[in-house]
């Protein structure tokens, strides 16, 4: 059995008065995207610091590829990456000489830094601006060689702290599309603490939703759906001005079927699993009730988000 990546137990870290980090308990697998969600103050990047060796916890234990980042910091961040969420560059330098600075630090080998940085602009588009200024980017380029820059020394685990904050939907495109290769193509694993909803359904294997520095829920958005929401509805759309009504009691003696509603040409249908769905079309083809459309309702990570931070109101 592989071992995770990250192992986290019952940590803690309080400012003074404040547990920014309230007694978390987590892992991330070799490979997957793994969110941490919350508004402004959850802990998440807090959590990002402790995981870095940054900050020493106040409690609890922590292991990155089985070390201890607050006693082997520095053997940590050799295998990390991290993109905060305000990223300085060397204004007046280059691209290319903010690279080689970073490279540099980061103890790549003379002989093999030039064309690391070459080939981390082009894999970033950045080649056509490589002897530019960054004083010259747009903030969407910026990220971009933020991401280069945390990249260079092809650490396995990556951390990105609000990656997309104050860019235009067409920057924070390409950054969200960079990080699905990096996941797709290279295998890396990958920490993202956001509060951008969108992004992190679309790009993460598993969430873990924090509040005030606890965990409220954690899993995968077809997992999460189902703890708050264990029946599924599907909605159906019969064709044809076939009446509902005389679809429904059709469909009432199925087996997994909790409820039926109808309406003109409309069903919704309360079941017991997705495995139910298929019985009920087949139950209507077989009294030869026509079916235009069937629509099992999905829930979103917004939906499942504020269920869960309504809860701790």
């Amino acid at each position: 059995m592989t071992q995770p990546i990250i192992e986290v137990t019952n940590l803690e870290r309080s400012f003074g008065a404040n547990r920014a980090v309230d007694g978390i308990t987590f892992q991330v697998e070799p490979g997957e995207v793994f969110g941490l969600l919350g508004p402004n103050g959850a802990g998440k990047t807090t959590t990002v610091r402790l995981l870095n060796g940054i900050l020493p916890p106040s409690g609890g234990t922590m292991r990155v590829f089985g070390l201890d980042p607050a006693t082997e910091g520095e053997s940590v961040r050799k295998q990390t990456g991290v993109l905060t969420e305000t990223p300085s560059h060397y204004e007046r330098l280059t691209a290319r000489e903010n690279l080689e600075f970073f490279g540099t630090l980061a103890e790549i080998p003379e002989q093999a830094l030039g064309s690391r940085v070459l080939k981390i602009l082009s894999f970033f588009e950045l080649e056509s601006r490589a002897n530019d200024k960054v004083e010259t980017y747009s903030k969407g380029m910026k990220q971009r060689l933020a991401l280069a820059r945390a990249l260079i020394h092809e650490p396995p685990l990556l951390f990105l702290d609000e990656p997309t904050s104050g860019l235009d939907p067409e920057a924070a495109q390409q950054v969200n599309d960079l990080i699905a290769g990096l996941s797709r193509r290279s295998r890396q694993t990958v920490v993202l603490a956001t509060h951008n909803l969108l992004d992190a359904q679309r790009l993460c294997d598993r969430v873990a939703i924090l509040n005030k520095g606890r965990i409220l829920a954690m899993g995968s958005l077809k997992e999460l759906a189902r703890k708050l929401w264990p029946v599924t509805w599907v909605d159906i759309t019969l064709f044809n001005g076939a009446s509902a009504e005389s679809a429904a009691a059709g469909i009432q003696s199925v087996r997994g079927v909790r409820q039926v509603t109808a309406e003109n040409e409309s069903l919704a249908i309360q079941v017991e699993a997705d495995d139910v769905i298929p019985q009920v079309v087949s139950a209507l083809a077989r009294e030869n009730i026509p079916i235009l459309k069937v629509n099992p309702r999905d829930y979103t990570l917004e939906d499942i988000y504020f269920a869960l931070q309504a809860g701790e109101a």
